[in-house]
């Protein structure tokens, strides 16, 4: 009942091939809920992802942004101390989350402070795909 058949999209559009790939892949796409971010406009054209890291660190985090995907990985190091716990409620395992990015949107920088990684993202519209006001001569 969830799923739906693209076929006869793809077949009478031209030129929206990636919206229904988009469409597509969040169809299918079932990520898990950890670790938790926010995502918020911090102006007209600028953006943040916040998501909360606590426990990794710098080296453990890895950000790639390729093709309008951005990719956030957390490999965490093996502990060399064995631990007993008797409550463990800082979940400290692997991680991947992905963001499909809209067109001319990029990762502008990232940072880390207190637990939570900051990544800005800025969308830069081309001169050329800017409204213009045409004079009539």
């Amino acid at each position: 009942m969830r799923n739906f058949d693209l076929t006869p999209l793809y077949r009478s559009a031209i030129g929206f091939d990636r919206l229904a790939n988009m469409i597509d892949t969040a169809n299918r796409s079932e990520q898990s809920a950890y670790p938790p971010y926010n995502i918020e406009a911090t102006g007209e054209n600028s953006y943040r992802i916040t998501m909360a890291v606590a426990g990794f660190t710098r080296e453990e985090i890895e950000i790639t942004s390729e093709s309008g995907n951005l990719v956030i990985r957390g490999n965490k190091a093996e502990d060399q101390v064995e631990r007993t716990y008797l409550y463990q409620g800082i979940a400290a395992r692997n991680f991947e989350r992905r963001f499909q990015l809209a067109d001319h949107v990029r990762v502008e920088n990232a940072s880390m402070e207190n637990g939570l990684l900051h990544v800005e993202l800025i969308r830069e519209i081309p001169e050329a795909m800017k409204a213009r006001r045409i004079e009539i001569s």
